[in-house]
Formats: structure tokens, sequence, C-alpha cells
């Protein structure tokens, strides 16, 4: 069966980070304290969120205050803004819906940041149709995520194509029935056309002419 749709993560496949989170944090807390445990403390109290359970702000506050920080919690969350979507990869995806190609956003987000993709960055405007965690009440890579997406774009799971970042994500695809890659930026968005290619997708092998650039 051929590839009908293509569902892209966002952070690590379109979207990058714009400063050295985990450098930037490790400056909150006392030089004695561990900024790796304060990364992953952080991100433990966000997974709740990003099924759409909880509130975010007030399990990162929590999370401060266990860790005697004293920097507003609206300092720290300025760092959840602190990312740029990749204009060539964006434009891989827009290659593949001219092409006729649907082509969604598949990401675990919780809902203050998904306010900054979909609201703030119009996010939606790249893609037909965008799937966040927390509005599916989901989160990858539990197959339910992916199953709750395919019913949503009526397709059967060999028809979509997915790519992210995280094995582990990629795991919770294949387990649900999808065709699934792992990709990073860092391998280069030229790496990206090659893996959608070998799919038999239309996007050219080495980005548009020059002249089809607008």
């Amino acid at each position: 069966m051929s590839i009908e749709a293509v569902l892209f993560d966002a952070d690590g496949v379109i979207q990058l980070p714009t400063v050295d989170w985990q450098a930037t944090l490790a400056t909150f807390i006392r030089p004695d304290q561990s900024a790796d445990e304060f990364v992953l403390d952080l991100m433990a109290s966000e997974g709740p969120s990003l099924a759409g359970k909880g509130d975010f702000r007030e399990a990162m506050a929590e999370v401060l205050a266990r860790w005697q920080v004293t920097t507003p919690l609206e300092e720290l969350l300025v760092l959840w803004e602190q990312f740029a979507a990749v204009p060539e990869a964006i434009e891989v995806v827009q290659e593949l819906r001219a092409a006729g190609v649907p082509s969604h956003l598949a990401t675990n987000q919780q809902p203050y940041r998904r306010a900054i993709m979909n609201d703030q960055r119009d996010y939606g405007q790249w893609f037909d149709q965008s799937f966040y965690s927390c509005d599916l009440g989901v989160a990858k890579p539990d197959p339910a995520y992916f199953k709750t997406i395919l019913t949503a774009i009526d397709q059967p799971p060999a028809a979509v194509l997915f790519v992210d970042d995280n094995p582990g994500n990629v795991a919770g695809a294949r387990e649900a029935g999808l065709h699934a890659e792992v990709f990073h930026l860092s391998a280069g968005v030229p790496a990206l056309r090659g893996l959608l290619h070998g799919y038999g997708l239309p996007v050219a092998a080495d980005g548009p002419e020059q002249g089809e650039q607008g």
C-alpha cells in the first residue's frame, strides 16, 4: 500500500530550540545542585499536562519550590518559547501538500506551548491538520495517540508514515501499525528528503530548483 498521508513530529523534526536549555536552566539553581536532575524533574512534571491532565504551571511551580528556585515562574516559562521552525523542513512539508499528499503535525505538547505554536505562531497554516497531545487526551508513544489520529484523517495505518526524532515514539507508531522512521534535524534536511523519497513520496531529492523558490 502506498503512503497516503505523513505525520510530522515538531521538536527535532520541524523545529529546534534557539537556546541551550540545560545550560540556561542550570543558572536558576544553586551550584551544588544537579542541572541534569533539575531538568528531569521539570520534564517529569510536564508529563500529565502533555495528555491534557493537570495544570502545567502549577506542576512547574511545585518543582521550583522543591528546588528552592527564587526566580519567578514567568521568567522560566520564557524558555518554553525559545524555539523556531526550520524553513527548509517546512518547505518539505509544503512540497508534499502541493503534490496532494496530506501532511499533518503530530506532536506532544502541553497547553502553554500549544498556544504558542498554534495560536501565536500559526503553525496550522503549514499542515492539513494539527494533532496536539494535550487536545487528544493521550500522548506519544501510546498507540492510542496514533489510532486517534488515524480515525481523524480516515486512513488505515499502513497508508500513513510517521516521522519523529524519538525512537520510543516511533516504536509506538509501529505498534499501532503505521510506517514510522526516526529522523532528527541534526542529520540535515536532505536526509529527511531521502527518507521520504524512499517511501515513494513526491519530494525533490535536493529541494526545489532555485527558480522555483518564492
